[in-house]
């Protein structure tokens, strides 16, 4: 190997994100953060796509979500979380199809919750405990049936594109 492929190779190594483990997090039976830099280093290593695909959870994408929400304009943090999610799958080797990938609906529907928290606690800078909070709040992954019926949800035409709901408004 020559000096400037192991310099690069060196740089990489020291300059790549540390992911901490996933327990690292756990307190309850959900993820709970503890520090505004166990945030920071799930955003790092995410949007680098290092983090572990078994620390690609639920709470994952929410904190992601409310981490572009505060960040961004709304229309940035869609761009954000669909360019990272779809990025992320492929550097993890996840295809897309009928039944697994990138689902359009459920990442616009978790951010507009998302949207919808922040306005409603007056949130404009990100906090530890209203991250939490959100986790908390928003801990059912199956909160999204509230409003679509599963047929309606798991079709291609949502994983795809932006389907309205068709059991209840959106809050």
């Amino acid at each position: 190997m020559d000096a400037k492929t192991w310099v690069i190779r060196a740089v990489l190594a020291v300059d790549r994100p540390r992911f901490p483990s996933c327990q690292s997090f756990i307190e309850s039976s959900l993820m709970t953060y503890r520090t505004i830099d166990e945030i920071e280093a799930l955003v790092a290593a995410f949007e680098s796509c290092t983090l572990p695909r078994s620390c690609w959870t639920h709470t994952a994408h929410l904190t992601l979500a409310l981490w572009y929400l505060v960040h961004h304009k709304p229309s940035q943090a869609i761009d954000c979380m669909r360019e990272g999610i779809q990025r992320y799958n492929a550097a993890m080797g996840i295809q897309q199809t009928k039944n697994s990938g990138y689902h359009e609906t459920i990442t616009l529907f978790w951010l507009w919750i998302g949207l919808w928290y922040l306005a409603e606690q007056r949130i404009s800078a990100l906090a530890l405990d209203e991250v939490n909070q959100f986790i908390q709040r928003c801990s059912d992954p199956q909160l999204p049936l509230h409003y679509y019926s599963r047929d309606r949800l798991m079709s291609w035409e949502a994983r795809t594109d932006w389907v309205e709901p068709d059991l209840q408004p959106l809050p």
